[in-house]
C-alpha cells in the first residue's frame, strides 16, 4: 500500500500534530503489511511588506533585486504620496513612494536586510501585513514564485 498526502495548510503546528496522528494510527492498526508514506508539505504563509523609499530610483532598484533573487512574486512601485510623521520631536512631511511586496513569510529576513541594504533612511518602515486569504491560483503563484532551493 502506497499514499502520497499533499498538505496546503498555513498552521505547521497543526500539520506536525496531524502527521503525527497519522503515524500512530498507522503503527498501531497495520501489524503485517508494510506502509509507505510520502508525504509532501506545502506550506503557503503569503505576505505583504510595506514600505516606502523616496525616490522611484531607489524604489525600482529593491523591486527589481526582489524578483532578480525570488524573494518577491510581484513588487508594486506605486505613484508618490504625501506622508506626514513625527520624527525625532518634529512634525515632518515628505514624499515617498510607496513600495508593496508580495511574498512568503519564509523570505521576510532576507528581504529586510535587503531593503535596510538599499534604503537611505535611518529607519525604513518595513510592515509585515499577514495575507488571510485570496484567489488561491494566485497564492499558489507567490508560492511558486519565491520558492528558494537550499
Amino acid at each position: 500500500m502506497y499514499a502520497k498526502c499533499k498538505f496546503i495548510w498555513k498552521d505547521r503546528e497543526f500539520v506536525k500534530a496531524l502527521m503525527h496522528h497519522f503515524v500512530n494510527l498507522c503503527n498501531k492498526r497495520v501489524k503485517i503489511i508494510t506502509l509507505y508514506v510520502s508525504i509532501e508539505l506545502t506550506v503557503m504563509e503569503p505576505i505583504l511588506i510595506i514600505t516606502n523609499f523616496p525616490d522611484k530610483k531607489g524604489a525600482l532598484l529593491l523591486a527589481e533585486a526582489l524578483i532578480d533573487k525570488h524573494l518577491a512574486a510581484c513588487v508594486n512601485v506605486l505613484a508618490a504620496c504625501a506622508s506626514v510623521y513625527r520624527w525625532q520631536d518634529k512634525i515632518e512631511s515628505a514624499d515617498e513612494i510607496p513600495v508593496l511586496i508580495k511574498t512568503q513569510r519564509q523570505n521576510y529576513n532576507q528581504v529586510e536586510q535587503i531593503i535596510k541594504k538599499i534604503h537611505p533612511y535611518e529607519l525604513p518602515e518595513v510592515i509585515i501585513v499577514p495575507v488571510m486569504g485570496g484567489l488561491p491560483a494566485y497564492l499558489q503563484w507567490i508560492t511558486d514564485e519565491t520558492n528558494i532551493s537550499d
